[in-house]
């Protein structure tokens, strides 16, 4: 028999969601990082750091409890003022970033900060927090809006770090269920090792699924649709939302993906064709997986799409 909502509702709160507990240390873990940077940079340069944002699945209260396959990242987004979108480069932010932590935490080797994509990252041992720091170049003419780089290509796309979040929300207070329902994707797309689908494009197709089929039926129907959907379309579909204005650029990409505050920046640009048929041919596997499990009604079934650590009651 089909999983009830109160059955996904109670591993979703017992494994999946962060605790109210942890969620105040990474808060209070991230506010000292800030606050001790922030003022490091200042003493160090000239760059003026206008505002900080707390973002990624942190911030939109999608992020998955610490496990063993499910790490534990906080992206912290900090405005920079006064300087050029055209002489910047992504390399010259991240320095003096860099150099700034290398500062702060003495006692560290220089190796456990390491330079990602778009991010300086400082991991700490103890709470297993990551924290990516990413420098954005202000627009003064756009209230939350800057410039943020790619460390491979040397490209930049225009960002809202504030207006991703109010995305999330928004679909939050329209469908309950929204939340919950990114979680489980997420945690069946580490379980399947789908590295390639980041955790901002599945919630922008589950955005996509909600805004065309509605929020009727249940937690484990939606989420039997949110597979079906990305194997029936194959990802082929161009995603965008009534955020984007109307606005929707040409790609070349397999996968694209609009953001919904920056209609230039395709959150998917980064999945190749071989991986857009991965994730789809996984996300078929899982739906035929999840049929069976859901008219079976075998818990260890289900263990297959989200790991050992799937339960729907307490256990004896």
């Amino acid at each position: 028999m089909p999983l009830s909502n109160t059955q996904l509702l109670y591993y979703d709160s017992t494994v999946l969601r962060l605790t109210a507990e942890k969620r105040t240390e990474y808060h209070k873990q991230v506010d000292r990082l800030v606050a001790a940077l922030s003022e490091r940079v200042h003493e160090q340069t000239e760059v003026k750091i206008t505002r900080v944002v707390k973002a990624g699945s942190f911030a939109k209260y999608t992020i998955l409890r610490k496990s063993a396959m499910d790490p534990v990242d906080v992206d912290v987004v900090f405005y920079i003022s006064g300087r050029s979108v055209d002489e910047e480069t992504l390399s010259s932010l991240s320095e003096l970033i860099y150099k700034a932590l290398i500062e702060l935490y003495p006692n560290k080797s220089v190796e456990d900060f390491t330079i990602h994509r778009k991010a300086a990252t400082v991991e700490f041992i103890g709470s297993g927090l990551s924290v990516d720091i990413v420098p954005v170049i202000e627009d003064p003419t756009r209230d939350g809006y800057g410039w943020q780089f790619d460390i491979h290509d040397g490209s930049k796309v225009q960002t809202c770090a504030p207006g991703q979040i109010k995305f999330v929300k928004v679909r939050k207070e329209e469908d309950k269920h929204f939340r919950t329902l990114v979680r489980l994707a997420k945690k069946w797309r580490n379980q399947a090792e789908l590295k390639p689908l980041k955790s901002f494009a599945i919630e922008l197709i589950m955005a996509h699924v909600l805004a065309t089929q509605g929020k009727e039926g249940s937690i484990e129907q939606r989420f039997r649709n949110f597979l079906l959907y990305i194997a029936q379309s194959g990802l082929k579909e161009v995603i965008f939302f009534p955020e984007n204005g109307g606005i929707v650029p040409a790609f070349t990409h397999p996968v694209v993906i609009l953001d919904p505050v920056s209609s230039d920046n395709n959150v998917a640009g980064r999945i190749s064709e071989a991986e857009r048929k991965e994730i789809c041919k996984a996300a078929e596997d899982a739906w035929e997986i999840a049929n069976h499990a859901s008219t079976d009604g075998d818990m260890d079934i289900w263990k297959e799409l989200f790991g050992p650590r799937f339960k729907v009651e307490d256990e004896v």
